[in-house]
């Protein structure tokens, strides 16, 4: 497909975050392929995913298009989600739809910020989708700035920034898809049907929604504190 198929594809939407690490039981990428073909059946428009070898194995069962990322921890940096150019390299290796990266302003491994990192990665790979996972407002207009294609609210409440509301922040998914020219995917916090809806109504192009699909001890986690 055509990056503009593929936006069109995921348009309205629901993205399915497929994503298990290590410490988790559901770790296996045969199960997230697995988790990727029950989301195609429910009606998902793409899946979200992490690691090479989770995406091939989801690739192998489901055609849908995929945001793929790479989860990595480096000692001088809190950023994780495809930190360096090496992870990039290795994604786009294997071809995936739409590449996101950490869009904050964050200190990167080995030095320097987004601002540094991001031109050299669209130089290098000039005609790939590439999403900004932001935290703020502000992350999503430099991001924007910087020549992001796609505009992501992935990282709200992840960072040491004050969160002004708990996730979902909608009132900020409404400033970005009214303020900005790129497509904005509303992701982060999103556990009901019903925020789910209001998100969409806040005019973004597509929503993600992960834990509260695809992590059944997290799912099991929020039913048990309710009795507590």
């Amino acid at each position: 497909m055509t990056n503009e198929e593929i936006l069109k594809q995921i348009k309205g939407g629901l993205i399915v975050s497929c994503q298990a690490l290590p410490n988790e039981p559901l770790y296996s990428s045969f199960i997230m392929g697995r988790m990727a073909y029950a989301a195609y059946l429910g009606g998902a428009v793409g899946i979200r995913a992490n690691t090479v070898v989770d995406i091939q194995a989801i690739k192998a069962t489901v055609s849908l298009p995929i945001i793929g990322i790479i989860k990595k921890t480096f000692s001088d940096s809190e950023i994780y989600i495809t930190p360096t150019m090496n992870e990039v390299d290795e994604l786009m290796a294997e071809g995936v739809s739409i590449l996101a990266i950490d869009a904050t302003n964050r200190v990167r491994p080995g030095g320097g910020t987004i601002e540094d990192l991001f031109p050299k990665i669209r130089a290098k790979y000039p005609n790939q989708l590439f999403m900004a996972d932001c935290s703020s407002y502000e992350d999503g207009v430099r991001a924007e700035a910087l020549g992001f294609d796609i505009i992501g609210t992935t990282l709200y409440g992840y960072t040491k920034e004050p969160c002004p509301v708990p996730a979902p922040n909608f009132e900020m998914m409404r400033r970005l898809a009214s303020d900005l020219h790129k497509p904005v995917i509303a992701e982060g916090g999103i556990f009901s049907p019903e925020q789910l809806r209001t998100a969409m109504d806040q005019g973004v192009h597509a929503c993600v929604v992960g834990s509260a699909i695809t992590r059944p001890m997290e799912i099991t986690k929020r039913y048990v504190k309710a009795l507590q």
